[in-house]
């Protein structure tokens, strides 16, 4: 049997599920060189400062926040995107509306390979 290609953002199941705090979630998808993050955030939900080495690029779908990067702090909503550098500190902060983001990280973090919870190091 071959290894499952198809997913839906909308239905992520055969996802990795990962509790980042209270209020966001994902579920992650694996490939060879890059892995995809579907993350939910409830109204007002705001996530850690942390870094990681792989370089991570974000896709709002639905929603809005503030996404703390550095030293700069960018207003996003619907429609946007937004690329960190990897060992760039950086956070979100959802809007009243809650948002529903993709990251899309290469290469894949290993620390996200299995189910579990928090960011990654500050």
């Amino acid at each position: 049997m071959s290894e499952r290609s198809v997913f839906n953002f909308l239905n992520p199941e055969g996802g990795i599920p990962r509790e980042l705090t209270d209020g966001m979630a994902t579920n992650i998808f694996f490939g060879d060189n890059v892995m995809i993050s579907l993350v939910r955030c409830e109204p007002h939900a705001k996530g850690s400062l942390h870094s990681h080495a792989e370089e991570q690029w974000g896709i709002m779908l639905e929603g809005s926040g503030k996404r703390i990067q550095g030293d700069e702090t960018f207003e996003v909503k619907k429609g946007d995107f937004w690329k960190t550098p990897g060992g760039t500190e950086h956070t979100f902060e959802a809007g009243e509306e809650g948002a529903f983001v993709i990251d899309i990280f290469s290469p894949p973090r290993d620390d996200y390979r299995t189910a579990g919870s928090g960011f990654g190091k500050k």
